[in-house]
This record gives structure tokens, sequence and C-alpha cells, in this order.
């Protein structure tokens, strides 16, 4: 078993390339059938050096690979959703 918080301090990092994505701000849950459907993720984009841009994205569920110690290993090639958006089979992040 895993706690919230234990999610929170961990890596996002994408499989294919390793590319730091950010770290778990949420996660979205379906009560009806009482499983994770999306992992809500807080990413940081740095434009003027120290100062950067964060939004969030969300990472479903089965993109997950791996959840290991320290970083949480997810599908780079699926889709992610920005946060705010609505959830669309054609809705691709860039």
């Amino acid at each position: 078993m895993i706690t919230l918080t234990a999610l929170q301090m961990k890596d996002i990092v994408f499989i294919e390339d390793g590319t730091r994505v950010g770290h778990v701000t949420d996660i979205e849950i379906d009560v009806d059938v009482g499983k994770i459907t999306n992992l809500v993720i807080a990413t940081k984009t740095k434009t003027l050096g120290m100062f950067g841009e964060s939004r969030e994205v969300i990472i479903p569920w089965n993109q997950i690979i791996r959840i290991g110690q320290d970083v949480i290993l997810v599908k780079k090639n699926g889709q992610t959703f920005p946060a705010n958006a609505q959830h669309t089979d054609n809705m691709l992040l860039p």
C-alpha cells in the first residue's frame, strides 16, 4: 500500500528517454469502482533561468509502468491531458 504523500515525493520520469516530468500533485479516483484513474502532475518549464511557468497535466493510470522507491516510470507515447481540459480521445499534449 502507498499513500498520496509518498506518491507526491516521487519524481515522474518518461521511460523512453528518462525525461523528468514533475511531481504528483493530486489523483483522480473513479468512486463508482474504487480505482485511481489519473495522476495530476505539476510540471515546470524554465524560460528565464530559475523562473519558470508551472502547469498541470494529467497522466492516465494505464500509462504507469512502475512505481519505484524514488520514481514513477510512465509511458511517453500515451495520452496526457492538460489538467483543465476535458478528456477527449483526440486531445494530445504537445
